[in-house]
């Protein structure tokens, strides 16, 4: 299967199984086009019916692009076949190995954002603080179940992990004090919205955290629009010196400042260039997720804006490094040399699998964004996984799962998608989330795009 598209003056054509791009011209372009669904003879007499205006465009130029572009199916560069289905599933089924935990240390926060998938933090329960000794058995539950794999993650979450800042620190030193006997490594990450940050957060974070997660949506305006205190106050004005002063010490290395657009602002380049004007130069903008009735949820009108919008990005951010301040969008970031490698594009993230959320009683999840649904529980860190029924739904869970996916040309780039997000849009973690997979494949043809333009730079 092939992919093409034209984009900001290049026609790529992607080959789905191999991942090979080729830049090729007009003529090129609909010949390939044509390839496997017309003779040489046919082919021929359209391309030079189309290019009769062309004096470089002959019988003997299209039938010697025929020749180059069977040359490339011959090397499984182009039309190549797509043999790793059964490789998703024998791999997920035979991976009894958990990688990594979401802590949610804080069922609580200090904002009152409307938007927010976890209810203020709450996730539908009861406001709550993980304790030292939870936490303490989440990670030798982690050790215990990580077989041989050395490098272990944790991600401290919430709510606002910051409020539950001592125990925080506690389960680190408790980690760094059992990593060497069971030979481990322990890289970790916190999210936060940085109400709470100061000094010693930010030497803390800046020594032990391998990424900080920090919340803000743009523009002061629309950051203040949803994230706002329980008084009604916006955020803006308090944390953006805050996360100015934490990238500046981490040397702005290792950390994102993630965004959320929805319907109120489709214009969300806007709100990535503020924050590129800020100092911040590792940015992140996610879709809302929420119920289509909400009225900051997105809508069809607002696919074609949001289309164009993530054009305008990139070729803002590639006029930006040739002009020497780059910044890099957490969704462009695409090595098509070097990774990564065929089980994770086809496996998807191991929610549920080798990715789980610990609640701050101890409850396991697949991922965070299922926290709070009884349906999805898994079990606990003390009795392992008990729901061993729905932890297999979500070992079947691949970039072959949905009949949709099979002859979708971007499945080895989402692996599937986000069950979260299926099961959310859909009710089924094997339903097709069709807004997210719009956008999923827009950016990564315009993340495709920045490459081909800046390997002819």
């Amino acid at each position: 299967m092939v992919h093409q598209y034209k984009l900001n003056g290049y026609n790529i054509v992607l080959d789905t199984a191999s991942g090979s791009v080729h830049t090729v011209d007009e003529v090129a372009y609909d010949i390939i086009e044509m390839y496997k669904t017309h003779t040489p003879e046919q082919i021929v007499k359209t391309i030079l019916e189309r290019y009769s205006h062309l004096d470089d465009v002959n019988e003997a130029e299209v039938y010697e692009c025929l020749d180059d572009i069977a040359a490339l199916e011959a090397a499984g560069k182009l039309f190549s076949v797509d043999e790793y289905e059964s490789l998703a599933c024998n791999y997920k089924n035979n991976s009894k190995v958990i990688k990594a935990l979401c802590l949610h240390v804080a069922h609580t926060c200090n904002l009152n954002c409307s938007y927010c998938f976890a209810s203020q933090g709450k996730y539908q329960g009861d406001r709550a603080l993980m304790s030292f000794e939870v936490g303490k058995r989440a990670f030798d539950f982690l050790i215990e179940h990580s077989g041989t794999r050395h490098n272990l993650e944790v991600d401290f979450f919430g709510g606002e992990p910051l409020m539950n800042w001592d125990v925080v620190k506690q389960l680190v030193a408790y980690a760094r004090s059992i990593e060497k006997q069971h030979n481990k490594n322990f890289r970790f990450t916190l999210t936060t919205n940085g109400m709470l940050i100061d000094d010693e957060v930010i030497d803390f974070l800046n020594k032990e955290m391998s990424n900080v997660v920090l919340s803000l949506d743009g523009r002061k305006e629309v950051n203040d629009h949803f994230r706002r205190d329980y008084a009604g106050n916006g955020s803006y004005d308090k944390i953006v010196p805050k996360f100015q002063k934490l990238v500046e010490a981490r040397e702005g290395k290792n950390y994102y400042v993630r965004g959320t657009f929805t319907h109120n602002n489709v214009d969300f380049t806007n709100d990535l260039f503020h924050m590129a004007d800020l100092g911040f130069t590792e940015l992140s903008m996610e879709p809302v997720v929420c119920p289509p009735d909400d009225p900051y949820a997105l809508t069809e009108e607002d696919m074609p804006k949001i289309f164009e919008q993530y054009e305008i990005l990139a070729k803002e951010m590639l006029k930006r490094k040739k002009e020497g301040r780059p910044f890099t969008f957490y969704h462009y970031m695409l090595d098509l040399k070097n990774g990564p490698c065929i089980y994770k594009r086809i496996t998807g993230c191991g929610s549920g699998t080798e990715y789980m959320a610990v609640t701050p009683w101890g409850e396991l999840f697949p991922c965070h964004q299922f926290v709070g649904d009884s349906k999805y529980s898994l079990g606990n860190i003390y009795d392992g996984i008990t729901n061993t029924e729905i932890q297999d739904g979500f070992r079947s869970c691949n970039a072959y799962a949905r009949e949709e996916c099979k002859d979708c040309w971007a499945r080895l780039y989402c692996s599937g998608g986000c069950a979260a997000n299926s099961y959310h849009a859909t009710g089924s973690i094997t339903g097709v989330y069709k807004y997210g997979c719009e956008l999923f494949k827009k950016r990564i043809e315009c993340a495709v795009m920045m490459q081909v333009a800046e390997s002819e730079d």
